[in-house]
C-alpha cells in the first residue's frame, strides 16, 4: 500500500490504497515508516509525499484501527518520524487531506496542492480530539483564527485560501512538486537541516498542561466517542450529550 520510486536524489513515496482513498491503517503506517527510513538511508537528498487516486489521505481508517490506543501511538510516532526526517520532505496533495492526512501534509516542511485539493480536520464531527501537535502547527501554518474555524467550525480549507494563508508553499500537480525537489535536492544539505529544525521549532512539541492532556482523554474516553462511531456504522447524524 506504499510505493516508492526514486529519480536522481528525490524519492517519491505513494500512498495507494485508492479504494479505501487512502486511508490509513496500521499496515500503511508501518510501511510509510519504513518507506522514510528506506529513502533517507538510500541517500535521497528530498522526498515527496503523494497520494494515488483522487486523494491524497482521507485520514485515518474509521473502521476501527483510528479508536486503537496502539494505532495512535504508531501514527504519532511516524508523524514526528516524518517531522524529524534529515531532508526535506514536500507533501504533493493531489486531492483532500483530512484528519490523519492533514497530519502527514503538515509533518512535511513544504506543500504543493492540486487547485481542487482541501484540507480539514472534521474531527468534531466523529466525537474524537486532535493532539497539542496537530493544534498548534495548524495554528503556525494558517493563523489562529483560521484554525479555530478548521478546527471548532470543520470548515475545509481551499487550495487557493491555503496558498494565500501560505499553508500551500505553491499550487501545483505531482509533477510541479517533483521538478521542486529536484531543485532543492541540488542545495546545500546541512544548510537545509539547519533551516528545518529552527522552522520545527514553533512549540507544537511542547509538553502540554496536565490539565489540556486530560481534557483531549476526555474526548477519547466518552460516550460521545461511542456514539459518533456508532452513528457511523448505521448512517446517521451523531447524537452529542457532552458526556
Amino acid at each position: 500500500m506504499i510505493h516508492s520510486s526514486a529519480e536522481g536524489a528525490v524519492v517519491s513515496i505513494e500512498l495507494d490504497r485508492p479504494d479505501k482513498r487512502n486511508a490509513l491503517d496500521e499496515t500503511m503506517v508501518s510501511e510509510l515508516s519504513e518507506a522514510f527510513v528506506d529513502a533517507v538511508d538510500g541517500g535521497a537528498r528530498a522526498i515527496v509525499l503523494t497520494g494515488r487516486g483522487p486523494v491524497f489521505c482521507a485520514g485515518a481508517d474509521l473502521s476501527g484501527p483510528v479508536y486503537d490506543p496502539a494505532f495512535l501511538d504508531k501514527l504519532v510516532t511516524t508523524l514526528q518520524q516524518i517531522e524529524a526526517t534529515p531532508v526535506p520532505v514536500i507533501a504533493a496533495l493531489n486531492g483532500s487531506a483530512l484528519g490523519a492526512g492533514l497530519q502527514l501534509a503538515m509533518a512535511a516542511d513544504l506543500r504543493v496542492m492540486a487547485p481542487d485539493a482541501i484540507a480539514g480536520i472534521p474531527a468534531a464531527k466523529i466525537g474524537v480530539a486532535v493532539d497539542e501537535w496537530t493544534i498548534k502547527r495548524l495554528s503556525s501554518l494558517v493563523g489562529t483564527g483560521q484554525a479555530a474555524g478548521m478546527l471548532i467550525g470543520c470548515d475545509p480549507l481551499s487550495a487557493d485560501r491555503a496558498h494565500a494563508l501560505g499553508f500551500a508553499n505553491r499550487i501545483g500537480d505531482l509533477t510541479d512538486a517533483r521538478h521542486w525537489a529536484s531543485v532543492i535536492a541540488d542545495l546545500a544539505p546541512l544548510t537545509l537541516q539547519h533551516y528545518k529544525l529552527v522552522l520545527n521549532g514553533d512549540g507544537a512539541r511542547d509538553e502540554p498542561p496536565v490539565e489540556r492532556s486530560a481534557a483531549m482523554m476526555r474526548a477519547w474516553e466518552s460516550d460521545d466517542l461511542a456514539e459518533g462511531r456508532a452513528a457511523r456504522a448505521e448512517k446517521r447524524t451523531p447524537n452529542f450529550s457532552g458526556r
